[in-house]
């Protein structure tokens, strides 16, 4: 369904370390990009999959980059232990503490996730959805 999902950052070299530690253990690996004419920028794929991408740049109206209010990307792991990795690793790389990982029982059964910020304010949610997978009509 998505194509690319974009956030900004001030500091690409720590926006870098933080995304790895986030989604490497998810199976993510950095993909390098040369945008043409284009402010500095990092790209993140799925293995063996082109999409979608996860890409971090610093804002191409030169202007500083900023949080938006409401919004979130949600990653998908593969297990609960990628999302405890996952968190660890990104809290360890400047990330701050929106919901330690656990298990939501609220969101349905087998759901088991953390939420996070990055160092530039980009709130982040990992999940593991274990055997629930619900319909259009619920939130989550």
């Amino acid at each position: 369904m998505f194509s690319h999902i974009t956030v900004g950052t001030q500091d690409l070299e720590l926006a870098g370390r933080f995304y790895d530690a986030l989604l490497i253990p998810l199976g993510h690996k950095r993909r390098a990009i040369t945008p043409d004419g284009g402010p500095a920028a990092l790209c993140w794929v799925a293995l063996n999959s082109p999409l979608p991408r996860f890409y971090v740049y610093s804002p191409f109206n030169g202007q500083s980059a900023t949080a938006g209010n409401g919004s979130m990307v949600a990653f998908l792991a593969p297990s609960a232990e990628a999302v405890n990795e996952s968190y660890t690793g990104a809290m360890a790389c400047g990330g701050t503490d929106e919901g330690r990982a656990d298990i939501r029982p609220h969101y349905g059964h087998g759901y088991f996730g953390a939420y996070l910020r990055d160092p530039d304010g980009n709130k982040l949610h990992i999940v593991y959805r274990g055997d629930f997978l619900p319909d259009c009509d619920s939130a989550f």
